[in-house]
């Protein structure tokens, strides 16, 4: 389209970075301590490939397996919260999305509990060798980082019941998404690192 002489030019649209900036640098440095010991993993397991294949043949798959699909289901509830926010200002709908993202949190512990408790029993425990002392220190720590994230979007569900956000004021329902969507992404680093390649 023509602009007429004088006309300023069009400016370009300003580029929307979701929550707080402080959340981003917060999650960056929790996934680079992942990141650590994700190097350090597969630096143990190039040392050991023998050792490290035999223990991810012991490992309960269908738990991890399971516990995939939650986390992924559970992001995409923490989305649908955040979109419904956005869109159309429904703080029912949000709470009741945030709520889902809870109810697959707490889900996750169980299996997770479920699946400890199964390694117990197969023999599988921490002091089994170093690929299953890795595989305790990984999955347990990112349990802990699950039950930090139950805690944000509890905090981020009561904040959408008290009216703290809607359309234009969503930046902490947003910080609260974007730690959980960190969450669901390291597992799914884990998962076949762990349980399938081994």
């Amino acid at each position: 389209m023509n602009r007429t002489f004088g006309e300023a030019p069009p400016t370009a649209p300003e580029r929307y970075t979701p929550a707080n900036p402080a959340v981003w640098v917060f999650v960056l440095s929790e996934m680079s301590e992942f990141a650590f010991f994700f190097i350090a993993f597969l630096l143990v397991k190039f040392l050991n490939p023998e050792l490290f294949g035999h223990g991810a043949e012991r490992l309960a798959v269908w738990a991890g397996f399971i516990n995939t699909l939650i986390l992924i289901t559970s992001s995409w509830f923490v989305a649908r919260g955040v979109q419904g926010m956005k869109r159309n200002g429904d703080r029912r709908r949000t709470a009741v999305w945030l709520a889902l993202t809870l109810g697959a949190a707490f889900l996750y512990c169980l299996v997770k509990y479920l699946e400890y408790r199964w390694n117990v029993e197969h023999g599988v425990t921490i002091r089994g060798d170093l690929f299953f002392s890795l595989y305790y220190y990984l999955t347990f720590n990112h349990l802990l980082h699950v039950l930090i994230g139950v805690c944000v979007i509890g905090w981020a569900l009561i904040q959408t019941l008290l009216g703290a956000y809607d359309r234009h004021h969503v930046e902490g329902l947003e910080g609260a998404a974007t730690y959980w969507h960190m969450i669901d992404l390291v597992w799914i680093l884990l998962f076949p690192m762990l349980y399938i390649v081994g």
